[in-house]
């Protein structure tokens, strides 16, 4: 039977191909399902976009029983898609590495603003700022590494045209009996506890350490959540 064909004009899929006994086997599939599926397995099936083995996906040809028995010692379709995907190589279109090049980016931006701010001023430097000076600084951004991992090599790029320096804020904050315990959860996760003390009134003060890119967004959230109700001290 005749597999399904792909039009190179007008279709861009990601395949998994691996070869083995002087064939290529390929199937086409989704690239974060198969990139989670090569490191932690699941259901195949989720992974594909259609149940096929090609021998060519691009082409539309279907890779021969005869050749998949040979190679596999069967001709089950998932069996084989599971093998291809685990021990093959996932081939990503440029569309896709640019999609996530661009997701990647857009994290490693935020990371800088939450963790660095103005070397002259001591705010945060805005967005659109740190992407002119990606530009002006002709930063490239390394497909195989993490976000979190390259970014201070970045900052490093980044410091001759844009002052950058790595700062962390802590903050005294004294919150009512009423909001204490819902609040908690909110500091937390601004960054770091240091000292916390529960007082005799059911209030609750605390110091915490965050980066300093995030100071106003800390602030705006403890005043909102609390209607303002609280009192915030930056300990130098």
């Amino acid at each position: 039977m005749k597999g399904p064909t792909f039009d190179r004009e007008k279709v861009h899929f990601n395949v998994a191909r691996l070869k083995k006994e002087g064939r290529t086997f390929e199937v086409v599939i989704d690239p974060d399902l198969a990139i989670q599926f090569k490191k932690e397995g699941g259901d195949v099936r989720e992974v594909l976009h259609a149940q096929k083995i090609f021998c060519d996906a691009h082409k539309g040809l279907p890779s021969p029983d005869d050749d998949m028995e040979a190679a596999f010692q069967t001709t089950d379709t998932l069996a084989i898609a599971a093998r291809i995907i685990k021990d093959g190589q996932i081939q990503l279109t440029s569309e896709y590495r640019e999609k996530k090049r661009e997701e990647k980016k857009k994290r490693i931006l935020e990371l800088i603003r939450i963790n660095a701010i103005d070397a002259r001023t001591g705010l945060p430097h805005p967005l659109v700022r740190l992407e002119n000076a990606f530009a002006e600084a002709r930063v490239k951004i390394d497909e195989d590494k993490s976000a979190e991992d390259q970014v201070n090599d970045i900052i490093t790029q980044l410091r001759p045209v844009l002052p950058l320096k790595i700062d962390v804020k802590k903050i005294q904050v004294h919150i009512p009996a009423n909001y204490a315990a819902k609040m908690y959860g909110t500091v937390k996760s601004f960054g770091r506890i240091i000292k916390e003390d529960w007082l005799n009134d059911g209030s609750w003060r605390v110091v915490v350490e965050i980066p300093a890119g995030l100071q106003t967004d800390f602030y705006e959230d403890l005043n909102g959540k609390t209607h303002g109700n609280c009192e915030t001290k930056l300990i130098e």
